[in-house]
C-alpha cells in the first residue's frame, strides 16, 4: 500500500527491468513516486532472465505510483539524452536518479583468473562505469534546476574486498568515487549524492546461481535483502532533513537501514557483512580545484 511520502516526487531508475532496479522502482512507487523505468527489455524472452521495462512499470503503479517505461540502452548517449529530455518535457524536473544500469558477464562467477575469462568482461565499464557518469550529467540540470535532489549509485562491498574479479571491483570503486566527487559540484545545489552498498540480493539472477550450486549457498537466501529493501532506503535517504550531511558518502544499506528503524516486510534485519567483507572508505576532505 502506498503512503504517498514521495507523491509528485519524481526519479529515473537505470537498468530496472529486473533485479535490484526494479525493486528499487516498485519501492519508490510504493511510496507515491513518479518512476521512469529504463533499460533494453521490451518482451520477455529479450533476456536470459525475465523481466522488462513494461512490466516493472506495471509494477510501480500497483504500488501506489506511477511507473512510465523507457526502452534505453545505455551504452547510446543519445538515447540516454533523449531520456532526461523526456522527463524535462513531461515532468519539468527530477528529484531522485537511481544510477544501477550495468552489464553483468554470464561468466562473472566462474572460477579462473581475470586474462582466462573473455576480454568483453570489460563492458562493464561502458554500461555501469561510463554509463552511470553520462546519465548523471544529463540529469545534473534538472536535478540543480528543482533543487533538493538526490542522486544514488548502486555499489557492493566489491569495492573493498576481491568480489568477482577486477574488472567489477574496478566499477564499483569507481561509482563510489562518482558519489564523492559529484557531490562537490552538487552541495551549492542543495543536490546530494550517495554510494549504497547493497549485500546479495533475492533476485532471479540469485536464484539461478544458487540452484546451481545449492549446498555452497545454502543459508544465503535466508539473509539476502530483498530487491525492494535499497529502494526503502532510497526514499528514506531522500526525505532526510539532513542528507546533505551525508553527501558523498558510501553508505551500507544494511546500516542505514537500522539507522532509519527500517526493516524488511517480513520483519527481518539484513545484515552488516563490514567485518566480513570490509568497510567504505570515505573521501578526503581536501579539495584541489
Amino acid at each position: 500500500m502506498s503512503d504517498k511520502q514521495l507523491e509528485g516526487v519524481v526519479a529515473v531508475v537505470t537498468g530496472a527491468s529486473r533485479g535490484a532496479g526494479k525493486g528499487i522502482a516498485i519501492a519508490l512507487g510504493s511510496h507515491g513516486a513518479t518512476v521512469y523505468v529504463t533499460g533494453r527489455s521490451l518482451n520477455e524472452g529479450d533476456a536470459a532472465l525475465p523481466g522488462t521495462i513494461g512490466s516493472t512499470a506495471e509494477a510501480v503503479t500497483d504500488a501506489g505510483g506511477t511507473g512510465v517505461a523507457v526502452a534505453c540502452d545505455h551504452a547510446d548517449d543519445a538515447q540516454v539524452e533523449a531520456l532526461f529530455e523526456r522527463v524535462k518535457a513531461e515532468q519539468g524536473g527530477l528529484d531522485i536518479l537511481v544510477n544501477n544500469a550495468t552489464f553483468v558477464h554470464d561468466q562473472l562467477i566462474e572460477p579462473g583468473g581475470f586474462w582466462e575469462k573473455p576480454l568483453d568482461m570489460t563492458r562493464i565499464f561502458d554500461v555501469g562505469l561510463r554509463s552511470s557518469y553520462v546519465a548523471s550529467w544529463f540529469a545534473a540540470p534538472l536535478l540543480v534546476a528543482r533543487g533538493g535532489g538526490l542522486m544514488v549509485f548502486t555499489s557492493s562491498f566489491g569495492a573493498r574486498c576481491y568480489m568477482h574479479g577486477p574488472a567489477y571491483g574496478a566499477q564499483k570503486v569507481a561509482v563510489d568515487k562518482f558519489a564523492a566527487d559529484m557531490a562537490v559540484d552538487l552541495r551549492e545545489h542543495d543536490v546530494a549524492t550517495a554510494s549504497i552498498w547493497m549485500g546479495m540480493l533475492q533476485t532471479d539472477r540469485t536464484r539461478r546461481v544458487m540452484a546451481q550450486d545449492p549446498d555452497k549457498y545454502a543459508g544465503f537466501w535466508d539473509i539476502a535483502e530483498t530487491p525492494e529493501f535499497t529502494g526503502h532506503l532510497v526514499a528514506a535517504l531522500y526525505r532526510d532533513p539532513k542528507r546533505m550531511e551525508r553527501s558523498g558518502q558510501t553508505l551500507i544499506g544494511a546500516e542505514l537501514a537500522q539507522e532509519y528503524g527500517l526493516s524488511e516486510t517480513d520483519g527481518r534485519q539484513p545484515p552488516s557483512h563490514r567485518e566480513m567483507l570490509g568497510a567504505p572508505v570515505q573521501a578526503h576532505p581536501a579539495i584541489v580545484q
